[in-house]
This record gives structure tokens, C-alpha cells and sequence, in this order.
């Protein structure tokens, strides 16, 4: 069973007992006492593991592998010593590979407090080696490893490097397959963190969580998030970088339910740690008891990492990866990559140069289609009460002629509606428009000052004017307010939620959309196409609203 340890930073004995109840409170199974800057007084160390609430592994790293200790090691072995003294022991001491090789003398005196296999089994404090690069992936990494397992006294073997892409949380994986002792195998970094939440799923002896939010003085300042002498970080921060918290593990990322069949998902972009993709998602799988779990998944922008780091998670078969939200700025790196494996494109979504899911089949077929049009058509359906070919001869006016626009306005166009683009730019809205002349519908360019005049039963803003935290602005042109009674306006803004355009346009009495209804709408889609399954479109429309207000 992969435990779950939530990392301290030991401060005072109060406010670690303290950190160490929460963490027993949330679920976690055991703790990490980091007593990096704990250490003068030895007597305390004894007393900090007998009254723990929670078995413990105790942890004094030195700076020269990213901790805060900068002592010598007469006294970090005192450390040890003095924290397995009491009548209740550490579960484990963590030490580094490092020390352990280097001195005889470090080797025998830990040995001395750790279960031995040439001892009587009369000591119950397990050896941690570790190993660490907090800058990229060791070139020796394996070779690290293979030393770590071959110390007679060690029982858990610990790598962590800073993950340079996501191909690197593979390796994490593969080393937990290949193991010839339990193993903690952990990427650090904005990159590493599926390594943190599948290390159950890949029989990973442990993985670390951060204390939970809102527990206070639990990591010092100065608390170690590099090799190099850290700057000063605020409580509550992890213990190295990339690590989540502890409520995030349990419940965000719904840690008891993962086992080795779950599939794994996620938001591919970049940036994407501001995505609520995950948020709904994972709510989503939650709420249904699909056994799936959703991830933030940052790839560089160019084709070739997108097409490097897809291959390498589609071909890891043991991480059952079967789809992906794709964003800015990979919607059309994704048609050319399924195009490329023989997999099939939607035809819409091929006219409109982008997709935005990513669906992998159990026989390893792809699927690229696009979401974003199809809920922007069925939200303005549903508002007016009709099917979507009930859009025929509609007038709709669309402002904006960028990335949105263009999906916006091939769906239009293909039910039959007459579609106006309008825009800043003419020539922009113009070759927009020259794009889709061939349409069941009508696709003609304005200028944005002919809005004035312009007739429409659905207005819908494809720019990014009006969103937070320029909240006060709207994308009419001034005096442009003569919405018309009847109307439909529908902004694809959904922070906030309610736009200005939105409550200009209720003044008037219109119809509105927002924009968390397009959100909401093409997610239902991807979750439908991933799991075959209804989404739960309430849990997702509550959970964006709770995000944003």
C-alpha cells in the first residue's frame, strides 16, 4: 500500500505536534519531521517522535542537498540518535547517499540505531537513502539507484529530481516497476507532480504532501525549495518544489480511489495552472464514480515537445492514459499529431484549423474533435428553445476574430445561420469571413462601428474585453446599446461571470449566456466522449461558480 506523509518543517514541538494531529486528521498516514533548523536542542528530538500523533520519518538535510542544515555531521548523527532514544521510535531516518558512502563512521553509527539484517530484529526504525537534484535529472540516475538498493541496512530506496518535461515522470514510474526494494521515486517541479498523485497507482512506497492550507507557522521561513541557499517562502509552503497539499492529494485529486487500472487524463497547455479543467473534472469522475483521475499537463509550445511528451505518456500503456483537454497554444498541434497516427479529425474541426480533445480508445485509436463549437451552439439552442438546425437564417453577429471566433463561427455557418463578424481589425474579420464562404450559411465582415445598425437575434463577444480584471470595459463600440428586443447575447467570457456586456444587455431585456455555459457545455462533451457516460453538468456548473465568486 502507498502511504501518504505529509513533509513538516520543524519549528517548535508545539507547533509540529500541532501540524502532525491536522495531518492525522486529514487522512495522512504518517509524517516527515524536517529538523534541519531543530537541532540545538537534542533532548526535544526524543520527545518530538514519542508524542507524535503520527508514525514518523525524521529528516535532517543538509545544504548541500537543498535542506536548511549547516552544521557538521558530529551533530546531525546526534540528531538521529537522540530522535530513536525514546521508548517510541522513528518509523524510519532518512540520510542521504551521499553522507551514508563517504564515511565509515556515519555508516556505522547509523546502522547502529536502524533495523539490520545482521542484528537481532529488536530495532523497528527502517533506513531511508535518498538521493536528490534539484536541477534536472542525474545522469546517473539509474546507477544511483542500483548503490541505494545494494546498502545492506537501507530498506526504502528515495530518488527525487526536478523534472525537466512530463516525459521525466515515466521514468519515476518505471522505476517503481523495475524495483527490487520499496522505492520512492518523485519529480519535482511544476512538471513533476503526476509522479506526486500516481505514485499510489504505480505501488510507489510513499509520496509527500505539503500541510494542509490554513494551518499557521508550519514551514519557517527560509524553508529549502533548491540546492542553492532558498529565498525566504511563507508558511505553509511545500518542503520542495512542485509538492501539493495534503487536501488536494485527498480530495482534488481523489488519492483513495486511484488504483493501478485508473486512467489518467488531463488539461494539456501552456501555461495551465490556471485551469479550472481539473477542478470540474475530477469533481466530474468524483460524482459519477468513474475511476479516473485528471491532471494539469504543461508541454512547451512548440510542435515537437507536444508531439515528444504524447507519444512518450500514449506508450507508457501501464499509465492508462486515454485523453486530454488541449488549449492555447497546442489546438492545432493536436490535429497535426492525429493526422499523423492515422487517427481520425473531426471534419468540422479540421475546417477550423483546431481541436481541443484528445480521446484515446482502448485499442489505441485517437480522436481529435472540437468541443467549443458544439456548446456554443447548443447553449444559444437551448436558450431559444430550438435544435440546431433551427439556427437556419438566424442573424448573428459575432465580435472578435481570433481563435474562439473562428470555431464560433464554422458551427454557425454550418447550421445555416448568417453570420457578421465584427471586428477592430477589418482585414482580420475579413479573412475570417473569406474562410467560410463555402457554408450553408451566409459569412460576410464589418466594420466594428457598423454594429450601431447592425440586426441580430444572437449577439456573442469572441474577445477577451470585459474579463478580469478589466471588468468595467465592453467590446461595443460606444453607444451601442440598442440590443433589440428578442435578443440573445452571449458572452464567452466566464471571469466574471457576469460581464458588462451581460448586464448591459439584461438592462435592456435581452436573453444572456455566459460564459461559464460554453465551459461547462464543451467539457460535458469531452467527459462524454472519454467515459461514455452523462457529465454531471451541475457539479461542474457549481464548482466553476464557486471558483469565481
Amino acid at each position: 500500500m502507498t502511504r501518504l506523509a505529509v513533509a513538516i518543517m520543524v519549528r517548535s514541538l508545539d507547533q509540529a505536534h500541532a501540524a502532525a494531529a491536522v495531518a492525522a486528521e486529514h487522512g495522512a498516514d504518517l509524517v516527515e519531521y524536517r529538523v534541519d533548523t531543530f537541532t540545538d536542542d537534542l533532548p526535544a528530538l526524543t520527545a518530538l517522535v514519542e508524542r507524535s500523533a503520527l508514525p514518523c520519518i525524521v529528516t535532517c538535510r543538509p545544504t548541500w542537498e537543498g535542506g536548511e542544515y549547516g552544521g557538521d555531521e558530529a551533530m546531525r548523527l546526534a540528531v538521529f540518535e537522540h530522535a530513536c532514544a525514546g521508548a517510541r521510535r522513528p518509523a524510519y531516518l532518512d540520510v542521504e547517499l551521499v553522507a551514508y558512502e563517504r564515511s565509515a563512521d556515519f555508516r556505522s553509527r547509523i546502522d547502529a540505531v536502524v533495523d539490520h539484517p545482521d542484528e537481532p530484529a529488536t530495532r523497528d526504525t527502517g533506513l531511508i537513502v535518498s538521493s536528490h537534484d534539484f536541477t534536472s535529472r542525474p545522469r546517473d540516475l539509474y546507477q544511483r539507484v542500483t548503490r541505494i538498493a545494494s546498502i545492506p541496512t537501507c530498506r526504502i530506496v528515495k530518488v527525487a529530481w526536478m523534472a525537466r518535461s512530463l516525459r521525466d515522470n515515466i521514468e519515476a514510474f518505471e522505476l517503481q516497476a523495475s524495483r527490487v526494494k520499496p522505492t520512492i521515486a518523485l519529480c519535482m517541479g511544476e512538471h513533476g507532480l503526476p509522479s506526486r498523485v500516481l505514485a499510489k497507482k504505480f505501488g510507489a512506497f510513499l509520496t509527500f504532501a505539503a500541510p494542509a492550507p490554513g494551518i499557521a507557522s508550519q514551514i519557517p521561513q527560509g524553508a529549502a525549495t533548491s540546492v542553492a541557499r532558498a529565498p525566504s517562502v511563507p508558511n505553509n509552503q511545500p518542503t520542495a518544489p512542485g509538492q501539493p497539499t495534503l487536501n488536494e492529494l485527498k480530495s482534488f485529486y481523489r488519492w483513495d480511489t486511484i488504483t493501478p487500472h485508473t486512467r489518467v487524463f488531463g488539461v494539456v497547455g501552456h501555461p495551465v495552472g490556471h485551469s479550472m479543467s481539473p477542478a470540474i473534472h475530477n469533481a466530474g469522475f468524483d460524482a459519477t464514480g468513474f475511476d479516473g483521475v485528471y491532471l494539469p499537463m504543461p508541454i512547451e509550445p512548440s510542435y515537437e515537445s507536444f508531439k515528444a511528451t504524447i507519444l512518450t505518456w500514449l506508450d507508457h500503456k501501464p499509465l492508462h492514459f486515454r485523453g486530454a483537454s488541449v488549449t492555447i497554444p497546442h489546438k492545432a498541434n493536436l490535429l497535426r499529431f492525429v493526422e499523423e497516427r492515422g487517427g481520425q479529425v473531426e471534419p468540422l474541426a479540421k475546417r477550423i484549423g483546431a481541436a481541443n480533445t484528445l480521446t484515446v480508445h482502448d485499442d489505441g485509436s485517437l480522436t481529435a474533435t472540437n468541443t467549443d463549437y458544439a456548446a456554443a451552439l447548443d447553449a444559444v439552442c437551448d436558450s431559444l428553445g430550438i435544435d440546431r438546425e433551427g439556427l437556419a437564417d438566424r442573424q448573428v453577429a459575432v465580435i472578435g476574430a481570433g481563435g474562439a471566433a473562428r470555431a464560433i463561427v464554422a458551427g454557425y455557418a454550418q447550421y445555416g445561420s448568417n453570420v457578421t463578424i465584427f471586428n477592430r481589425t477589418a482585414d482580420k474579420a475579413q479573412g475570417l469571413a473569406e474562410s467560410f464562404q463555402d457554408q450553408p450559411g451566409d459569412v460576410t465582415a464589418s466594420p466594428l462601428d457598423a454594429l450601431h445598425d447592425a440586426p441580430f437575434d444572437v449577439l456573442i463577444n469572441c474577445t477577451p474585453i470585459g474579463m478580469h480584471p478589466e471588468t468595467d470595459d465592453s467590446p461595443l463600440p460606444d453607444g451601442a446599446q440598442s440590443f433589440g428586443n428578442g435578443v440573445v447575447v452571449f458572452d464567452t467570457i466566464y471571469n466574471p461571470i457576469q460581464t458588462r456586456l451581460l448586464r448591459d444587455a439584461q438592462a435592456a431585456g435581452c436573453t444572456t449566456i455566459t460564459g461559464v455555459e460554453m465551459f461547462v457545455r464543451q467539457a460535458a462533451d469531452q467527459f462524454k466522449a472519454w467515459t461514455q457516460h452523462d457529465a454531471p453538468t451541475d457539479v461542474f456548473r457549481n464548482v466553476v461558480t464557486a471558483r469565481l465568486t
